[in-house]
C-alpha cells in the first residue's frame, strides 16, 4: 500500500506503508544508530515523533521483548529506507513489522531516508504527516504548521511510585520518561533503587532519606516542565548528592537559573564525541535529545563536558555541591559504555557501593 509522508515545508515523500495503517503527525528527526532500533522505538524520548533511521536496512536482527526501553513503543512513527521481514538471530521473538502492529505504530519505508535527513539538517526539525489516504495538502501544512509536542513528561513517566531491592546505598530516581536501563545500571551496581514520578513533591523524597538522586532522561521541551523545575530548586538546597542525564539535566540547569534553547536538528545517536573537560580525554556517547543549555550561572555551575562537534554544554559540575548532570546517555542501551564511569563517580559521590 502506497505511503505519504508530508513535511512542514511542503515536500512530499512517497514509499510504502507498514506497520499500522492510521495516520501520524510528529515531529520528525533522525538518529544515526546503526543498530539499536528496539531500544529506539521504546526510548520515552521519542515520544510524538516521526523517526528516520539512517541506517538504511532496519530489522535484520528482528525483535526481542527483553530489549525494550519501556514497556510501549513511544515514537509516532518509523521512517526507513527498508525494513525487513527476515528475521536472523536466535534471540528474536518476532518480525520489526509485527512489533510494530503489536503497538498500532505506523511507518514508511522506501523513501530516501538519506534526502530527509539532509534536508532536516538544512532547514532544522519540522513537524510531518505520515498517511495512506489523499490529503488536502493546505489542511495538512496549517495542522502542520500548529502542530507542537506537548505534555510529554506527563505522559511517559511512571504512575506510581516502583521499588528495586538493593544491598547498597538508597537511589531516589525521578522518572521523567526514563529508560529503564538507567535504574537497572544502578541496580545492577548493588544499589536500593526507588522510581518516582515526575511530580512528587521533593518533600517526600527527601523524607525518604536517600543516599542520592538520579533524574532521568525524558520527551519534550524541558520549559514545559516547570513543576519539576519547582521540585529541583527545592532538592538544589538540600545536601544529597544529586546525579542528572539528558532531560534531568536541562531541568536541574533551569532551577539553578540557566537557559536552554531548541537545536537545529538535535543529537540522536550512538558516535556522538564528548570531551571531558577535567581529564581531556574525549569519549563517543549515545545521545538523543532537542534541546541543550545555552546559558548558565558561573557562580553556580561550570561546564564539565563539552560537545567536540558544536561545542555545545554536555555536562555540568555544580560549585560546593555533590552534584553532576550530562547531557548525553552513560547507560548507552544502545551505544557505547565508555562513559559509565559517571555511575562510579555518582557512587563516590555517595560514599561508595556500601
Amino acid at each position: 500500500m502506497r505511503a505519504y509522508l508530508v513535511l512542514q515545508d511542503g515536500s512530499v515523500y512517497v514509499g510504502r506503508s507498514r506497520g499500522a495503517n492510521c495516520d501520524c503527525y510528529c515531529e520528525v528527526v533522525f538518529t544515526t544508530g546503526m543498530a539499536g532500533y528496539v531500544e529506539t522505538l521504546t526510548d520515552p524520548s521519542f515520544f510524538k515523533q516521526g523517526v528516520v533511521l539512517t541506517y538504511p536496512i532496519i530489522g535484520n536482527y528482528g525483535v526481542n521483548l527483553d530489549d525494550m526501553e519501556s514497556d510501549r513503543i513511544w515514537m509516532g512513527c518509523l521512517i526507513v529506507r527498508e525494513l525487513s521481514d527476515i528475521a536472523s538471530n536466535f534471540r528474536s521473538q518476532m518480525t520489526i513489522n509485527e512489533f510494530l502492529l503489536k503497538y498500532n505504530i505506523p511507518a514508511i519505508e522506501g523513501v530516501d531516508t538519506r534526502a530527509i535527513t539532509k534536508k532536516i539538517r538544512d532547514k532544522g526539525t519540522m513537524a510531518g504527516f505520515l498517511t495512506t489516504k489523499e490529503f488536502d495538502m493546505d489542511e495538512v501544512l496549517k495542522k502542520l504548521r500548529d502542530f507542537r509536542v506537548t505534555g510529554a513528561v506527563a505522559a511517559t513517566s511512571a504512575a506510581q511510585v516502583k521499588h528495586m531491592p538493593g544491598a547498597g546505598k538508597r537511589v531516589a530516581l525521578y522518572d521523567f520518561g526514563t529508560k529503564k536501563s538507567i535504574p537497572e545500571y544502578l541496580n545492577n551496581m548493588g544499589f536500593d533503587v526507588t522510581i518516582y514520578p515526575y511530580n512528587t513533591p521533593a518533600e517526600t523524597v527527601i523524607a525518604s532519606k536517600p543516599d542520592g538522586i538520579m533524574l532521568s532522561n525524558g520527551p519534550g521541551d524541558p520549559k514545559d516542565c516547570p513543576e519539576a523545575i519547582a521540585i529541583l530548586k527545592k532538592l538544589y538546597q538540600t545536601d544529597i548528592p544529586i546525579f542528572g542525564i539528558c532531560l534531568g539535566h536541562q531541568l536541574f540547569a533551569l532551577a539553578t537559573g540557566a537557559d536552554t534553547v531548541k537545536l537545529p536538528f538535535g543529537h540522536r545517536g550512538e558516535n556522538h564525541p564528548v570531551k571531558d573537560l577535567e581529564t581531556g580525554v574525549v569519549y563517543i556517547t549515545s545521545q538523543n535529545h532537542g534541546y541543550v543549555i545555552s546559558s548558565i550561572d558561573e557562580n553556580v555551575a561550570a561546564m564539565s563536558h563539552m560537545n567536540i562537534n558544536d561545542s555545545t554544554l554536555e555536562g555540568l559540575h555544580y560549585k560546593n555541591k555533590n552534584i553532576r548532570t550530562v547531557q548525553f546517555h552513560p547507560e548507552a542501551s544502545p551505544g557505547p559504555r565508555e562513559t559509565g564511569y559517571l555511575f562510579e563517580t555518582f557512587a563516590k559521590m555517595m560514599g561508595g557501593n556500601e
